[in-house]
């Protein structure tokens, strides 16, 4: 049993101007529950229980800024629109005693032409085999109207009642394909040296934190590791943390993988393929994956607080709030990362299995979620909103043999 009065899991903490009731958040895992681009009464009610459910701040995830940076039917599209729909959300959460922050990104070459609306972009020309679509180079003006559309988008979240945003910077989105050597192949002034790769992303930085101002906390995702060889690895990625420092993050954190590369690096585990395909309206696609699954998307063993080895590198370079994701699945685990130096902690399946997963530590000492690694929240999201299987009666006998065999 843990004495709550002895550990600081607990105990308010501040990232920049915001002072969280405790030291969880939950991880910006995409929802899927934004039919239209918006935000619908499922992404309502589910952002809503976390909150009741003791949560320090919740973030609402994959936000694009712009229409060309969108994947998915439903992912949300930050815009004037839908303003009211995410005050909604957010006054809800606030009267949960949480704080509400939002993902804001750009799906770069991992768009779809059918949602973006035009061939889509990124740091460099080439075809992505995992969306799968052909990609063009960004021009250097499109480079400076996508970082005023980080600022942009900063302004919206302000008016619809968010406490922070959380510029994603990793996972291969648009910002890690500039800092990648293995998406990034521009000779100018934004390729090569890592100081021509971090250019993209300095921008960005330079206009969220002008539209934060001294209300809105400003956290940034970003790579320890890109998780394959040609990506970056941890002493590019340290140096890329020092530089989010220096350009005024309130805090990083610390993740890696690429999603059109090493996608499970990432999350961890396998990817149940058939569950994966299932759900999938494209039937040459749900063919392809069918088929060549196994290979795209290999399995990356999953222990619990799979990052910690190098997330405490960082620890011990940076003196900014660090907040640790990955695998966080105990509260054994979530106080000795704590205890190791790390601010806040960050967790996403845990919380999709059981939103009250932090009242129930705080009641109850040394508790596990019932998670079971599965993935098939992952496998479902991509076409539907995310869900627990645990939670879904009437499975298909399919997929419950495949998540029998991955368990």
């Amino acid at each position: 049993m843990f004495n709550n009065e002895e550990s600081i899991l607990f105990t308010p903490a501040k990232i920049g101007p915001l002072t969280l009731r405790n030291r969880t958040i939950r991880a910006a895992a995409f929802e899927g529950m934004c039919d239209g681009n918006a935000p619908t009464d499922l992404l309502y009610n589910y952002h809503r229980s976390v909150a009741a459910g003791g949560i320090g701040m919740t973030t609402l995830a994959y936000a694009s800024v712009t229409r060309n940076g969108l994947s998915f039917p439903h992912q949300l599209w930050l815009r004037k629109e839908i303003l009211p729909g995410l005050r909604r959300i957010t006054d809800a959460i606030h009267a949960e005693g949480a704080a509400a922050s939002i993902q804001i990104g750009h799906c770069g070459n991992m768009s779809k032409k059918s949602m973006a609306g035009c061939l889509p972009i990124s740091a460099s020309s080439g075809f992505n085999l995992y969306s799968p679509t052909f990609c063009r180079g960004m021009r250097p003006s499109e480079i400076t109207d996508m970082a005023k559309s980080f600022g942009n988008a900063v302004r919206l979240a302000q008016e619809a009642g968010f406490d922070a945003v959380e510029v994603h910077a990793g996972h291969g989105y648009l910002i890690s394909q500039f800092l990648s050597p293995y998406t990034n192949k521009r000779k100018d002034d934004f390729g090569g040296s890592l100081v021509n790769r971090m250019r993209f992303m300095r921008m960005v930085m330079q206009e969220v934190m002008e539209a934060a101002g001294t209300d809105t906390a400003v956290l940034v995702k970003t790579n320890m590791r890109d998780g394959f060889k040609g990506g970056i690895e941890i002493e590019e990625a340290l140096e890329i943390a020092r530089t989010l420092e220096q350009d005024g993050a309130h805090a990083l954190i610390l993740s890696g993988g690429f999603v059109s590369k090493a996608p499970m690096y990432v999350m961890r585990g396998a990817m149940p393929i058939r569950t994966l395909t299932y759900y999938m309206h494209n039937l040459g696609l749900k063919i392809g994956v069918r088929m060549a699954g196994r290979f795209m998307i290999p399995t990356v063993p999953f222990q619990e607080a799979y990052f910690l080895d190098d997330a405490l590198k960082f620890r011990e370079n940076l003196k900014l709030p660090l907040v640790y994701v990955g695998g966080l699945v105990s509260r054994d685990k979530i106080e000795e990362v704590l205890n190791k130096g790390f601010e806040f902690v960050s967790m996403a399946r845990a919380l999709i299995n059981d939103p009250a997963f932090v009242n129930r530590m705080k009641e109850g000492g040394n508790i596990r979620c019932n998670c079971k690694h599965v993935n098939y929240c992952i496998a479902r999201m991509y076409s539907r909103e995310m869900a627990c299987h645990q939670h879904i009666s009437n499975l298909p006998c399919s997929i419950q043999k495949e998540l029998s065999r991955v368990k």
